[in-house]
């Protein structure tokens, strides 16, 4: 009998064991005594198409500094979480010596079919490609191409990182692709590649109230050079010297060093006496979909994006969108009633499409949420991950 006849006879006897490394992004936060795990927008939205599946059983495997103060046994009835504790020096200092070691001693109790690294920012994807079984990567950022943009310096986080992503792609059976920009940039350095978008979250999905909305835009993200909240803040002052009444509201996370985030507080504060910007801080997961339910539009203009999870999430609200032409976006935004793309440079051009949709009374598309959710639906796209996880399996039985 062959290798791939048997692995298909045992595949429909047992479930296919996944297992996931993936952030904790209480870890990322620092935030150590809340009681609930939370993941990035496109994990938290696969684990919650896996969990309708009913051939899969699915381990989380996520490193902490420090311990938990409460986590889960389970997320779900075929969902399994665990926290392991990996102390200081096992993180980026030893190149994520403790975090693999702990992910592999874990990994020979749990013995998974496949384990998916999800992401190559931290020790995420180096711990699945170091695990000793079968394992495929997700791409959440481009780091070699981030690192080409702005140039790092030796020996910093970015310069680590990518040299990093540079060693853990090609040893990977496979890499899941969330945008076509960034199948291109990861194709000449990986083995196999499958382009998979991220899906949405549950709540995105969830009906859309029909109520009226102000003239209120979104934009929604660490606040960082890259996504350019600053230069945002110009344009909204621009549109208020016009005498186009319209506020620009921004959520996401302030990180203290960061010496960009500090000039966003600081610059924002006389335009927020003057009623065109407002920043709400970070939201509670739970809270986000009311968040954009309350405003009109989305604007999101980095300099790069891998795919822009936000976009199809505003869309999925039927939020008017305005973004820059450039990574995944494009994907998103092709064919999306309600999506308007300009050149990443072109700030005057912003400035006058969304001076035109607030003298046109701030329209909002209909029928773009239900492109996003026919695109992204959680369920289809977690089934497309257990197919490509049998390809995998199959092309390894065969070796």
């Amino acid at each position: 009998m062959s290798g791939n006849t048997r692995f298909q006879i045992e595949r429909r006897m047992k479930k296919i064991k996944i297992a996931f490394v993936v952030t904790d992004n209480r870890e990322h936060e620092r935030c150590y005594t809340e009681t609930m795990p939370r993941f990035a927008a496109g994990a938290t939205s696969l684990f919650q198409g896996l969990l309708l599946l009913e051939d899969v059983e699915v381990h989380i495997l996520s490193c902490a500094q420090r311990p938990m103060a409460s986590s889960p046994e389970k997320l779900g009835r075929n969902i399994w979480y665990h926290s392991l504790h990996v102390p200081k020096i096992g993180w980026l200092r030893t190149f994520y010596q403790g975090c693999i070691r702990a992910v592999r001693k874990k990994l020979k109790e749990i013995r998974p079919d496949i384990v998916h690294g999800w992401g190559t920012e931290r020790e995420c994807a180096l711990s699945a490609v170091l695990s000793g079984f079968p394992n495929v990567v997700t791409i959440q950022g481009n780091l070699a191409e981030l690192a080409r943009m702005a140039r790092p310096r030796i020996g910093s986080y970015l310069w680590l990182a990518t040299r990093l992503e540079n060693f853990t792609l090609p040893r990977t059976q496979g890499v899941f692709c969330n945008s076509t920009y960034t199948e291109n940039l990861v194709r000449p350095r990986a083995r196999k590649t499958w382009l998979v978008p991220h899906a949405l979250r549950n709540a995105f999905s969830e009906p859309v109230p029909e109520t009226t909305r102000p003239c209120v835009l979104l934009n929604a993200g660490v606040i960082d050079p890259r996504k350019r909240q600053l230069e945002l803040l110009d344009v909204a002052e621009a549109l208020y010297r016009r005498g186009l009444k319209c506020e620009f509201r921004f959520i996401g996370f302030t990180l203290a060093a960061n010496p960009y985030a500090a000039a966003f507080l600081e610059r924002i504060k006389p335009l927020e006496a003057k009623g065109c910007a407002r920043f709400l801080g970070a939201q509670p997961e739970n809270q986000l979909v009311g968040v954009f339910d309350a405003v009109a539009g989305m604007v999101h203009f980095p300099t790069e994006e891998a795919f822009g999870n936000v976009v199809a999430e505003a869309l999925a609200r039927n939020l008017k969108f305005f973004g820059s032409r450039v990574g995944g976006i494009v994907d998103i935004a092709q064919g999306a009633p309600g999506a308007e793309l300009l050149a990443s440079d072109d700030w005057a051009g912003l400035t006058d499409a969304i001076a035109r949709w607030i003298v046109q009374g701030h329209p909002r598309p209909d029928e773009a949420a239900a492109v996003m959710r026919q695109r992204y639906q959680p369920e289809a796209v977690a089934r497309r991950h257990v197919v490509i996880y049998g390809e995998v399996l199959n092309f390894a039985a065969r070796k």
